[in-house]
């Protein structure tokens, strides 16, 4: 499931390659994020290999609810309905335990939503998440866990991490059981478990342990960058590092800005997702190589460079800041697929960079100048 190629110096930061059934990705990588499918935005499959997406993060619980994962699976399951021959991991739905807080009740046997769609009532465990996720045909499928606010009370978030580690072996027998059947889409899926407990490492690290000891193919860190600072965020990274498995992936779920990639690296994590980019270049917010620039600032409006001079994406090869800030005021549909192509390429090509960095075994130089050239609306970075 996964190569490790290189370690870089007195930096955790790794090189390696993950292995799935629809190919290998370079790591680290950052998912690109179609929650239904596709992008928001506009882009297709075929949009995610022109910009470098190596793998892309679908969700199980929206797909649960529409389509439905039958006519998912009907349809060659996802790499067969959104016409993608590379890897795709699915979010297992845990997520939503989170942000869907108003209308759901937690159980041990799993959790009952409102659906955002039609109000409807929804129950989701571990058994339900797990045979959505197969008949997806995901490569990566996630298991079902407890995604905790920050800050969380301590008695909270370990009762939490006890029912997530008690979901994750029912995930684990459930896909073993799958895998003994058959018939899924595809057959070489990989079920990762997810380490929760708040921001208390010591609950973190006994969670890792427990979860560790399951023997999965990979593992992530969930539950940050739900409340947190960037440096308890940090902290945690720190603290579950150590205890993850050395020869298997490690996930960062839901981050983040590209100092949070950079930062997060340079502690040992290989994967990342998050739907910062594309969010924000379809309000306009886009990343360059001196930061970020808010195309809806009059000063755009008559300016006949591309958004970044050093970006090779379609939109900066071919058009202004002008046409594109009026693309944005115009209210066209172009404006949001040109600048949401446009974040993503950014990102890609950042990990592209970080992986040539760590080859070079120059990361940390590579790190620091990154963060002195990010001088344009930091905030965003």
């Amino acid at each position: 499931m996964f190569t490790l190629i290189k370690t870089c110096g007195k930096t955790r930061a790794r090189r390696g390659v993950l292995h799935t059934a629809h190919g290998d990705a370079q790591t680290p990588d950052f998912m690109n994020v179609a929650t239904q499918a596709a992008i928001k935005g506009a882009l297709s499959g075929r949009d995610l290999d022109d910009i470098g997406c190596q793998v892309a993060l679908c969700n199980a619980y929206h797909l649960h609810l529409r389509p439905g994962e039958d006519v998912v699976k009907d349809m060659g399951g996802l790499h067969g309905f959104m016409r993608r021959e590379r890897p795709i991991l699915t979010d297992s739905g845990g997520f939503q335990v989170f942000s869907l807080a108003s209308g759901r009740k937690i159980t041990e046997q799993g959790v009952t939503f409102a659906s955002h769609i039609d109000g409807r009532r929804v129950f989701m465990g571990p058994e339900e998440s797990v045979r959505a996720q197969w008949a997806l045909g995901a490569d990566i499928a996630m298991a079902f866990d407890e995604c905790i606010p920050n800050p969380s009370p301590r008695e909270y978030a370990e009762e939490s991490a006890g029912r997530t580690t008690r979901w994750l072996a029912r995930c684990r027998d459930e896909w073993l059981s799958l895998r003994e059947r058959g018939g899924g889409p595809t057959p070489g899926q990989a079920l990762w478990g997810i380490n929760q407990g708040g921001v208390y490492t010591d609950l973190r690290v006994r969670h890792m342990d427990q979860i560790a000891a399951l023997d999965l193919p990979g593992y992530a860190i969930g539950g940050l960058a739900v409340g947190e600072t960037p440096e308890e965020m940090y902290g945690v990274i720190e603290a579950v590092e150590p205890r993850m498995p050395v020869n298997k992936p490690r996930y960062l779920m839901g981050v983040g800005t590209p100092t949070n990639l950079l930062q997060a690296v340079r502690r040992g994590i290989d994967l990342f997702d998050c739907v910062l980019p594309a969010r924000n270049a379809r309000h306009g917010h886009l990343y360059t190589s001196a930061g970020c620039l808010n195309l809806n600032n009059e000063k755009y409006k008559a300016d006949p460079g591309p958004v970044d001079p050093e970006c090779g994406c379609q939109l900066c090869q071919n058009y202004s800041r002008s046409y594109l800030r009026h693309l944005f005021i115009a209210r066209e549909m172009l404006a949001m697929r040109l600048a949401v192509l446009h974040n993503l390429y950014f990102y890609n090509n950042l990990m592209r960079e970080i992986c040539e960095a760590i080859e070079a075994r120059n990361f940390t130089a590579f790190k620091k100048e990154k963060l002195e050239n990010w001088r344009i609306d930091h905030a965003h970075f």
